[in-house]
């Protein structure tokens, strides 16, 4: 019965642990977001060579969906046919590269009928290697304020549930130790009589 109560408090104290480093991180990578954007314009940081972002329209349906979160790789090359993300002005554009001539490329949305004006290669932030269909939702709100605020309510309350109720196990147990002395002091007063 002990080794069971002891591996409970250790598990607990194993998510406990995991959750705290889930906030950190969260609220880390939303402060580093957030200071890229804001101090140097950059709308796709990627730190060690990869990055996410959120479709934030329908033109590359069906291939992308809006508010599908894509896992974007820096790469120095790419071919015809890749979808890459680059920015232009102040926005990131999620688009299939359908030309190259010298450093010159020109996209286009799958669903559009018209190609994107040409613009440099050294726009292009990397190409897409991955898709989480509509996680772009949980990704946009957990990047406002008032969601990293509800995340970490949420992992305050979650870890302080998780205090009182190993508080009031561990008083539990004190209080049973406490119980089995008493009867043995008053087991052994019984044979000093």
């Amino acid at each position: 019965m002990v080794s069971s109560k002891k591996r409970k408090i250790k598990h607990n104290a194993i998510w406990r642990h995991i959750l705290l480093v889930i906030c950190g991180l969260l609220l880390g990578i939303n402060i580093y977001l957030v200071n890229a954007n804001n101090l140097i314009g950059n709308k796709l940081p990627m730190p060690f060579g990869y990055g996410a972002a959120v479709v934030l329209s329908g033109s590359m349906e069906p291939t992308f969906s809006k508010d599908d979160l894509i896992i974007v790789k820096k790469k120095d090359s790419f071919d015809i046919g890749d979808v890459v993300v680059y920015q232009s002005n102040n926005s990131l554009v999620v688009h299939r590269v359908v030309s190259m001539d010298g450093d010159m490329v020109v996209t286009k949305g799958d669903a559009n009928n018209i190609e994107d004006a040409s613009f440099d290669k050294s726009a292009i932030k990397g190409v897409v290697i991955d898709c989480i269909p509509n996680l772009g939702v949980v990704v946009n709100a957990i990047k406002t304020p008032v969601g990293t605020i509800v995340v970490l309510l949420c992992a305050f309350l979650l870890i302080e549930l998780s205090f009182r109720k190993q508080k009031e196990s561990d008083d539990k147990r004190i209080e049973e130790i406490k119980a089995e002395i008493r009867r043995l002091k008053e087991e052994k007063e019984g044979k000093d009589e």
